[in-house]
């Protein structure tokens, strides 16, 4: 886990075994505990459930109409949010019913905020998937410059990518305030952090502990 300064981290070669055990004694349902020390930004209370789930500014893929919803706060500029990506993916392809949203959560510097909001502003062309998946797919870290080539080999209209990030950009920080927000009252201290359903989950699965998760979410679902 990439740490967000001044906080402690959360060990990320931890044994699958106790990976288990945080999932099982840490956890926190959304709407209990967290719920209860409401945080605001831009005057709105960011830890309702519409505002996870379902935030209209939040960009998500998988399938929009699934029955499990996976959140993650990540940074560009995070090798273990690049690690883990392909297997993010691989899980949602396979259930087919979980739709996953992308917060951004540029904690790593300068650089993963330009990162964080060049791809937001690739969302008005309708791009923001492209300008994610080339900036989390890279193994190396990321500087300005690279980011733009990369930008421009997805196939973003680079001229029109700076127009909407300069007129736009009091929404993209909307967005970006939002996330953080979120991510520190639900106590996250790095990236990638995760709600999976509606539990927390504080740090890096492996593909056979998020179908876990995903599998739990569901049976709380029901249970409600």
């Amino acid at each position: 886990m990439s740490r967000s300064n001044n906080l402690p981290g959360i060990n990320p070669g931890r044994t699958r075994r106790e990976a288990l055990g945080l999932l099982g004694a840490g956890v926190t349902l959304l709407g209990a505990s967290a719920m209860s020390r409401p945080v605001r930004a831009q005057g709105d209370d960011v830890l309702t459930e519409a505002l996870v789930l379902r935030d209209p500014d939040a960009p998500s893929t998988g399938n929009p109409a699934g029955d499990v919803n996976i959140v993650e706060w990540f940074d560009y500029n995070c090798p273990y949010c690049r690690k883990i990506a392909p297997e993010i993916s691989q899980v949602v392809q396979d259930d087919g019913k979980v739709r996953l949203v992308l917060k951004d959560w540029p904690i790593l510097g300068e650089v993963s905020k330009f990162g964080a909001r060049m791809a937001l502003a690739a969302k008005y062309q309708d791009k923001y998937m492209a300008a994610h998946e080339a900036m989390i797919g890279v193994s190396s870290k990321l500087t300005e410059p690279r980011i733009r080539e990369l930008l421009a080999g997805a196939g973003i209209d680079m001229d029109r990518l700076n127009r909407d990030a300069t007129s736009n950009a009091k929404a993209i920080d909307t967005i970006l305030a939002r996330n953080h927000d979120q991510a520190v009252a639900f106590g996250f201290k790095g990236t990638p952090s995760f709600i999976v359903g509606k539990f927390r989950v504080p740090g890096i699965l492996t593909m056979a502990q998020f179908e876990m998760v995903i599998a739990d979410a569901r049976k709380a679902k029901k249970a409600n």
